[in-house]
């Protein structure tokens, strides 16, 4: 099982950005798939997830409005937009997947995971 992060970077406060995961090794139309974050000395947080064939997303009330998670099935892929991007924004993301639903996954619940793409929202 592989699940690669990419796109994070260095932006300024307001830009965007878009984050992908592409995934092997699993069934992916059978997982649900969601992103979370990680700050230094922070313990990992939830930020969006998405069901099984894209039907229905739920965001942290932090990115709510300001972020959208999609999916692309036929590539086993999981991307996140990332628009106005705040200093608070910056942190390690992850993306991970869990056979079972839930609105606010919790990181323990999840099945797999992949290495982390660093944000940098700075001026």
């Amino acid at each position: 099982v592989q699940l690669q992060a990419s796109g994070g970077g260095l932006v300024q406060p307001g830009g965007s950005l878009r984050l992908s995961c592409i995934t092997s090794g699993f069934t992916f139309e059978l997982y649900t798939m969601a992103w979370f974050r990680q700050e230094p000395g922070n313990e990992r947080e939830f930020v969006a997830v998405i069901t099984w064939g894209g039907a229905v997303a739920y965001y942290a009330d932090s990115v709510n409005g300001r972020f959208t998670i999609s999916r692309d099935d036929a590539n086993n892929a999981v991307y996140l937009q990332m628009n106005s991007l705040l200093p608070e924004d910056t942190a390690v993301y992850y993306c991970a997947a869990d056979r079972l639903y839930n609105k606010r996954p919790s990181p323990d619940a999840m099945d797999y995971w992949g290495k982390g793409t660093l944000v940098t929202v700075s001026s």
